[in-house]
């Protein structure tokens, strides 16, 4: 239920993790049951391909999409992650599907939440991503997530010479990046990235649709101290702060 220090030092140092085996079987298969009624209810169109998207507001832990993260160890990793900080409730689940063939490579990043901001023009900022694998991603181009790893440091260095706001700059990153990875995992594993962890979808070329459900989580008080969580990439992550060394 805790993060090794090895785990914290690679978020730290790539902005992101894969925990495996993390959610139950049986909490999948309800969460697999819940989305076949939702695709039944509002299918995508026959011929699309690529990625189709679902959002749905928690309910109650015992809702399958709710239950992944809040029934599973799960929750207690993401908090380890900002200890002594709690995490808020989740605002939102995202239920994201990459339908084959989709022979797609993505030409960068981008960051979330900046397209549209909040409705108060803040940007949508928050602290960690966390994706729960329903489906197996074993290989690449199976619509897996890429990341650009450590361009969390990048964005964060850049915002300390610009000024926080100017995040809305940066909504597809241009700066020079690592090169990008494909995210592998199986059904069960969850991932957790960095806000600032320059992201997107890449093309699936196999027979399956893939399937994962996001949650984007705020550390308590996060959206009064924005500002300072894009500059200081590792603001509010004191464990993974304390495991590399208090390096940023």
């Amino acid at each position: 239920m805790h993060l090794s220090d090895d785990q914290l030092r690679a978020f730290a140092e790539r902005g992101y993790v894969v925990i495996p085996n993390v959610v139950s079987q049986s909490l999948i298969g309800r969460a697999m049951q819940q989305i076949d009624r939702m695709i039944e209810r509002a299918p995508p169109p026959a011929d699309h391909r690529g990625y189709h998207f679902y959002w749905e507001e928690p309910s109650s832990d015992t809702d399958p999409l709710t239950a992944l993260l809040q029934r599973s160890n799960a929750w207690k990793i993401a908090t380890s992650l900002v200890a002594p900080r709690n995490l808020e409730p989740p605002e939102q689940i995202q239920v994201s599907l990459n339908i084959p063939v989709w022979r797609h490579q993505p030409g960068g990043p981008h960051i979330d939440g900046l397209t549209p901001p909040e409705p108060s023009g803040r940007p949508g900022t928050f602290t960690v991503l966390a994706g729960i694998f329903l489906t197996d991603q074993t290989a690449k181009d199976m619509g897996n997530l890429w990341v650009w790893p450590g361009s969390h440091h990048i964005a964060a260095a850049y915002l300390r010479r610009h000024g926080a706001d100017a995040l809305f700059d940066i909504v597809h990153p241009t700066y020079a990046m690592a090169a990008p990875q494909q995210i592998l995992g199986q059904a069960g594993d969850l991932f957790l990235g960095h806000y600032l962890l320059g992201h997107n979808m890449g093309g699936n070329t196999s027979a399956l649709v893939r399937r994962v459900v996001y949650f984007r989580l705020h550390a308590e008080g996060h959206r009064t101290r924005w500002r300072e969580c894009v500059q200081d990439p590792l603001f509010e992550f004191a464990p993974v702060r304390a495991a590399s060394g208090g390096r940023n």
